[in-house]
Order: C-alpha cells, then structure tokens, then sequence
C-alpha cells in the first residue's frame, strides 16, 4: 500500500478507538457496562444488530462466495423477516418484562438453574469459537499486505478493539457500531461503483450484469428441493427461519443489543427494520462478487488468488507449477476473448450467439478445473495451506484496481466490520459467563464496582479465547459459511429450549435438561453422517428438543411446573 492508503487506514482505525474509548468512559456499573442502561434509540439498536451480524467475513468473504458459487447464499436470509415477527411477538416482551442481562436468565425462572447454565454453555461454546473466526477474517488483510505472519496478524487484530470493548462496555460498543456501520456502507456502495467503472472501456453495467448472467453467477433463486443442497428456497425459507429465530432470539450477541433499547417500541422497531433491510444488503455484496465474476471474464485473472500460498507452490514444485502457469494463460486469453465476442454479438443481435455462449461456458468449465488442480496440488504440497482462496478474491481486486486512498479506506471498512461484531460477541460473551456461570456458583456477595472489574475481566478472558481460536481458522475454508455451520450445530437445540419454554407449559427443567443434550447429539450426528445440508440442522435439533421433552411427559410426570 501507498503512504496516503496508510494514513487513511490508521487514522480511521484510531478515530473509532478514540471514539468508542470516549463515548464509553465514566461506567460504574453492570448496568452500564453490560446494558448500556437500557437507554438506546430503535436506529442505534437497527445498526447494531446489523453489525453484530455483518462481520469482515460478510464483507470480505461473501463477494468471493458470489464469485464461486453464484448469489443463491441470499436465500440463506430469506427467512429472517418471517423470524423478526415471531421474535417481536414472543421473545422481546418477555426479556423486557424481565429485566434481564442475558436470555438464559429467563429459562431459570421457567425451568430451574442446570437449564439455564447448559443453555449458556451451548451459546458460550458456539460463539466463543465464531468470534476466533471473525477475528481471523480481518488477519488475512493484514497478513497479506505487509507479508506479516498470520499468528502474529491475529493477535494485532483481536487485541486493539479490545482496548474500547474492556473500557466502554455496551454503550462504547452501540456508538462505535454506529459510526462503523456507516462507514461501512458508504465505502461498499462506493467500491461496487468503482468496480464498474473499471471494466474494459465501452462495457457497462448491464453488459457486466449479462456475463456474469450467462456464467450462472446470478442464480438467486434456486426452487428445486434438495436435502444436501446448501442453498435453495426451502433451505433458506424453513432452515433459515429457524436459524434466524436462534440467532436473534436466543443468542446473546444479538439480544443484548435490543435489550439495550429505552422500550420494547425501540427494540421491536430495531429488529423490525433489520428484516426488511438484511436482504436487499446482502443481495447488493453478492452482487459486488457477481460482477468481480464478470470483471476477472474480461481482464485477465491470477492463476490463485491467494498468493502467498500459490509462491509456496512455486517454490517447492516449481517444475508443476510451470505447467499450471502456461494453461492458465492460454485458457485466460481465451476466456477474456471469448466474453468479448459474446458482448459484441449480443449487441449485433447475431445468430451465432448461442453458439458462442456455448463455447464461453465450456472454456469457464476448464478454468474451474484447473483452478481446481491449482487448489488440490497447493493442499498436498502444504498441509497449513487455507483450503481456499475464496476469502482473497475481493481483497486481490482491491490490492490491485482501486485508486490511492480507496484501497487504505476498504481495508480499515473489513477492520471496522470485524470490530463491530466482534465486539458486541465479547460483551455478551462476558455478560454470559459472569451472569450464568461465575455468579450463579459463586458464593460471595459482590457489590456494583467488583461486578464492573469482573465484568472487565471475562471481556479479557474471552478476547484473549477468541485469539487462540483464530489461530485455528486457516482450515476452515469459505469463512462466510464456515461460522454459519458452526452456528447450525448448536442453535436448533438453544431454540428449542426456548419455544418449549414459551409454548409447552407442562415440560418441566429435567425433561428439557435431557432433551437438550440428546438434541445436541442427534444433530452432530446428522453433521457427522453428512444426511443434510447444514441449514436444517437448525430445524432438527429444535424440533429434536420439542419431539425429546414431548416423548419424556410418557415416562416421567412433573410434579411442579414452573412459572414464566
């Protein structure tokens, strides 16, 4: 990067740390520091939900996902709306009523203490290792542009933000989100226009919009129903509503930025507003990787576009990677020349076009395989090697066509994402810990200033956690979709001890107790065995709670049901 990109990257990185250390000084309480007072407007709770869900992964790795699989991962958000409404209906009045500081505290005074305490545990569990990844997510920019080692490259990242994190708590992390989230939005808009506007000279939008059309890149709706298909309307309508219901109904991270809200209006607007505005966005970033599709189909694109990993090849295999190298040109010139003679004949009206877009196919056909080959002899020559090089396709355009400035601005934009959800994923983390675990078996009385300092403590603890994990994250491929998965494994059981809390009065804590874990076994298992893609998971082991705790009233009669 140039002088001016660094200046712009560290001035806005610091901007945010000052900020968010400012706005977040003076706190002296749990209620503070772990609910921001419960003072917040609907529009700061609506950008902190979106932040809290749109990570650097969402920025970085969802073009790349775009680029190789097409824009049918939109349907993963399709059942968010549906979602929201429930979550408006059922969850938020009880939280609000409650007072509570996490989710889990609810199911104490439905059930009993082990339910509330293995519930948090799943949640623990999940989001301390998804948090690792999306700390990893930002430390590949890093690693990348200044040739840094990853490991180290994690550390710098997981540890600035905590600095406003420990110090401000939930209000430093609402404002900072706030003025993140915007940032954010404004740079992508501005690269996706930039992106366009770098296509070979007399190629537009439209022309860019048709190729990666013909490329079958804008496949957003995929309606034929398919067990193992990741992505389809049924996945994303059935399987995302319930992954969506878990993830803002009953994991911290994202209820405690609307329990934060002044009142239920304010909260039930922020989440309300969410569901109509996530889709739209995210269609939008795929597209971003749509278009990367149809930019990279006219201009020549690197033979991988991780490169650090492409030069290990190189040097440990130099004779293959010759071999690579020379395909790769010969099918490159004719890929960017035949994607040319397609948008010239399609402006003709030529009768040769079928003909042509044929041709195109078969030759894209061939780029993906050696792309595969590529991929494959990279893996067996390097066993640390990332798996992929989807997560550095959009950071490789930007490294190598956007103008002086913009470059510094797009990578503190992914930093600045990452921070914005990893944040919020350390408060609820510790609000967790300490409210669910530490308190509940501590036997000392602590007063509002020992809470703060043990409040601050956990935040440390799991931030320092999260870095470990991201160590661990070069193997997980696509990391849009890896912390997806990861979700899937534990949120279909959290929400079924949820909807039987809410909505079968007569299962008591031990038989939910069971049905939890058995649930939780039953989905690995199905993961393991590789029976379904992993959006139904969410759906299995929610209705494995309801089917197990139903299934338990046969055998064992509660002999006090508890109150909401």
């Amino acid at each position: 990067m140039s002088n001016i990109d660094w200046c712009v990257l560290i001035f806005t990185l610091l901007a945010v740390v000052v900020y968010g250390v400012f706005i977040g000084r003076g706190q002296k309480s749990n209620e503070s520091y772990l609910k921001a007072d419960s003072k917040m407007p609907w529009y700061i709770v609506l950008l902190g939900i979106m932040a809290t869900q749109a990570s650097a992964i969402t920025f970085l790795s969802a073009p790349g996902q775009a680029y190789t699989d097409g824009m049918r991962f939109v349907q993963y958000y399709f059942g968010l709306p549906l979602a929201m409404i429930v979550i408006c209906i059922t969850f938020i009045p009880i939280f609000q009523r409650l007072n509570v500081y996490t989710a889990y505290e609810y199911l104490e005074n439905r059930f009993d203490k082990k339910t509330r305490v293995l519930t948090s545990l799943l949640f623990l569990f999940s989001r301390g290792l998804s948090t690792g990844i999306s700390i990893y997510a930002p430390s590949i920019i890093l690693s990348s542009v200044l040739n840094w080692n990853i490991y180290l490259t994690n550390v710098l990242t997981g540890g600035i933000l905590l600095i406003y994190t420990y110090v401000g708590g939930a209000k430093a992390i609402a404002h900072t989100q706030k003025l993140q989230f915007l940032i954010i939005l404004g740079t992508m808009a501005f690269a996706g226009y930039l992106l366009v506007q770098n296509m070979p000279n007399g190629i537009g939008f439209s022309d860019a919009l048709y190729l990666a059309g013909k490329s079958g890149k804008l496949n957003v709706i995929t309606t034929e129903f398919d067990w193992k298909d990741k992505y389809n309307i049924w996945s994303g309508l059935i399987g995302g509503f319930f992954l969506a219901l878990s993830y803002f109904g009953t994991d911290q991270s994202q209820v405690g930025r609307y329990i934060t809200a002044k009142d239920n209006t304010n909260a039930k607007m922020g989440l309300l507003l969410n569901g109509l505005v996530k889709i739209p966005m995210q269609f939008a970033i795929l597209l971003i990787g749509a278009l990367l599709f149809a930019f990279f189909s006219l201009k020549p694109a690197p033979i991988y576009f991780n490169e650090r990993s492409y030069q290990s090849l190189k040097q440990t295999q130099p004779e293959k990677a010759a071999v690579f190298e020379k395909e790769h040109r010969d099918l490159t010139e004719k890929f960017n020349r035949e994607s040319k003679i397609i948008l010239l004949q399609k402006e003709n009206h030529s009768p040769e076009l079928n003909e042509s877009i044929a041709k195109f196919k078969a030759t894209q056909k061939d780029v993906k395989d050696l792309h595969g080959k590529v991929e494959e002899a990279i893996n067996q020559s390097n066993f640390n090697a990332e798996k992929t090089d989807t997560n550095y396709i959009f950071l490789y355009f930007v490294k190598n066509t956007l103008p002086v400035g913009m470059i510094g601005l797009l990578f503190a934009v992914i930093f600045l994402a990452s921070w914005g959800s990893i944040s919020a994923a350390l408060n609820s983390l510790a609000a967790c810990s300490l409210k669910d675990i530490h308190l509940i078996f501590s036997k000392k009385e602590m007063d509002d200033a020992t809470e703060l300092k043990y409040s601050r403590l956990h935040t440390l603890a799991w931030g320092i956690f999260s870095i470990a994990v991201a160590m661990f994250a070069t193997q997980m491929g696509s990391l849009i979709e890896a912390v997806n998965v990861l979700g899937s494994l534990f949120y279909g059981p959290i929400l079924g001890i949820f909807l039987v809390a809410f909505y079968f009065k007569k299962i008591d804590g031990l038989l939910v107790f069971i049905a939890a874990i058995l649930s939780e076994i039953t989905v690995i298992a199905v993961y393991e065995f590789d029976v379904v893609s992993f959006l139904w998971l969410n759906v299995i082991g929610a209705a494995a709670v309801i089917i197990f705790s139903t299934l338990g009233l046969l055998f064992y009669r509660p002999k006090m049901i508890s109150n909401q």
